[in-house]
């Protein structure tokens, strides 16, 4: 059924996948008074904000911190309800502890002149002024384009300078599209140890620090600006937001899969599935990996609809490897964010962002450690039993090319573990036996992906304007999630989910079969 059709019935909109995009389309439709209905692969919610078990405990699985919470505040009000209502958040005085060696320690932290302290300690006095000056520019690019390109549908080069408008246009030039980011770095910090912390933003976008566009710089800005931790652990964000979507009248199906998108006179009409009757449709949101429609997974004749290549590996994000454990930890006093850096001499750093592009394991990997039982403080208490621990290690996201082996994944391993004793931290496993995911393993979890994270890799300047848009040329078919625009991470898939729900509330209006419900603090239909 078509979106002009006349009918007494509110309009019908299925979602395929409860990632939080997804979550937040459907909650958000469902409050202006449409059927919502979201089909779920998975046996629980989030998506990528997921949850693994080790013995008795559950870890999680993806994200372990939350940025821009303005995106999720606004988000529940216009839900009517209170993220501190829902959630106990809790903001972290340290946002990263970083380390070399055993004696090369720097932390990031919430109070910037204590950040500009620590960096001068670090590496000289000098050092902090620069460190104010990045900072400065780290905002100027964010403000420039937290409006026009992040709150809205995505631009062209010429929309956006347009949005941007012509009193801003000096600032739009500063945001250096046509330099890398470790380019760009070069000009603030000439200690490589500090490229490689600031450089490390650029894999948050699944990318390399030498390729992606220095605009990426406002990660940094978006972290320094605060960087939250959720009691009970970041999968309560996703429970929360499934639980949104209920009350406001969603349906959500878990374990069942959509196995086509169903046209009709080349207009969305339904989503036949693994089982049971197919759905009919008005609108269907995809909230998935975007080559699984230009694959062809959810049909061919939508897939020759659609038009568009696959991505190729190398336009691909990051994969990852990753080590869920239960362990007693000494020698080095972890926070909740840790991040053990390779050695940048010799152009270390470089080489292990290559070995990746040639599709190996890094030979000498950075290694990222969440400590998910501490806290984002200076000094975190822990009782000294075994705690969760979530490592992880970038690897090519080439499951579908060329799976790793597994003597390359234990290799890692041992890498892994030796980059941390190397900085001094002795982990010590319990009985529990870890658990480990490889790109291979991601590539089962989220098709036609090859194991990759985040969509689209940022290489280039052109990068933030070629993900695909929340519509698309087959009409009633939209898009949310990582892989679409705005781009990856937490608050970026809301915002997605947010823009996908304003064009399907728009298309629907513009037929005048249907209007949005009204209510204060609705949703806004720009």
């Amino acid at each position: 059924m078509s979106l002009s059709t006349t009918s007494l019935r509110s309009p019908r909109v299925v979602v395929i996948g409860a990632g939080v995009g997804g979550l937040a389309a459907a909650a958000l439709l469902a409050r202006q008074g449409l059927d919502v209905r979201v089909i779920e692969r998975g046996q629980q919610p989030g998506g990528k904000l997921s949850q693994l078990a080790v013995g008795p405990s559950l870890l999680d699985a993806g994200p372990t911190v939350l940025t821009m919470r303005w995106v999720f505040d606004a988000l529940f009000e216009r839900l009517g309800q209170s993220l501190d209502e829902q959630l106990s958040l809790r903001p972290c005085a340290v946002l990263a502890r970083h380390a070399w060696g055993p004696e090369e320690r720097l932390d990031l932290l919430a109070d910037l002149e204590a950040s500009v302290t620590a960096m001068a300690d670090f590496a000289g006095p000098a050092q902090g002024q620069r460190y104010l000056a990045f900072c400065e520019r780290a905002k100027e690019i964010y403000d420039t384009l937290e409006q026009p390109f992040l709150r809205s549908q995505r631009p062209t080069p010429w929309s956006l300078a347009w949005r941007v408008g012509m009193s801003r246009l000096p600032q739009l030039a500063r945001i250096s599209p046509f330099r890398t980011l470790w380019q760009e770095l070069g000009r603030y910090f000439p200690d490589p140890r500090l490229r490689q912390l600031f450089g490390r933003y650029a894999t948050y976008c699944g990318s390399s620090p030498f390729d992606a566009p220095a605009t990426l710089m406002l990660v940094a800005h978006v972290e320094r600006e605060a960087v939250w931790q959720i009691e009970g652990g970041m999968h309560r964000l996703a429970q929360s937001l499934a639980a949104l979507c209920q009350r406001q009248g969603v349906q959500i199906s878990y374990g069942r899969e959509a196995r086509e998108i169903l046209l009709r006179q080349g207009r969305v009409c339904g989503v036949a599935l693994d089982q049971d009757a197919p759905l009919q449709a008005d609108a269907v949101l995809f909230n998935g990996d975007v080559d699984a429609l230009r694959q062809g997974l959810l049909g061919q004749p939508l897939r020759q609809a659609m038009g568009g290549r696959p991505l190729t590996s190398a336009r691909r994000s990051l994969s990852a490897v990753t080590w869920h454990l239960q362990a007693e930890v000494g020698g080095f006093p972890l926070s909740h964010h840790n991040v053990f850096f390779s050695d940048p001499a010799d152009e270390g750093y470089r080489r292990e962002f290559a070995d990746i592009a040639a599709g190996r394991l890094p030979a000498a990997p950075s290694v990222y450690v969440c400590a998910q039982d501490r806290t984002g403080d200076p000094m975190p208490r822990h009782s000294g039993q075994a705690e969760r621990l979530m490592c992880l290690v970038n690897a090519p996201a080439t499951a579908d090319a060329r799976p790793l082996t597994e003597e390359e994944l234990l290799l890692c391993q041992a890498q892994m573990f030796a980059r941390l004793t190397q900085a001094g931290l002795k982990i010590s496993p319990s009985v529990h036996p870890l658990q480990r995911t490889s790109p291979q393993d991601f590539a089962r979890r989220f098709p036609a992906t090859g194991g990759a994270l985040y969509g689209q890799a940022s290489r280039g300047w052109r990068a933030s304007f070629q993900r695909p848009a929340s519509t698309t040329r087959v009409p009633g078919l939209y898009l949310a999630g990582g892989s679409v625009h705005p781009g990856p991470g937490l608050p970026m898939a809301a915002l997605s989910g947010q823009l996908a729900a304003e064009q399907i509330c728009a298309a629907l209006r513009s037929t005048r079969r249907w209007q949005p419900v009204a209510m204060p603090g609705g949703m806004s239909m720009r």
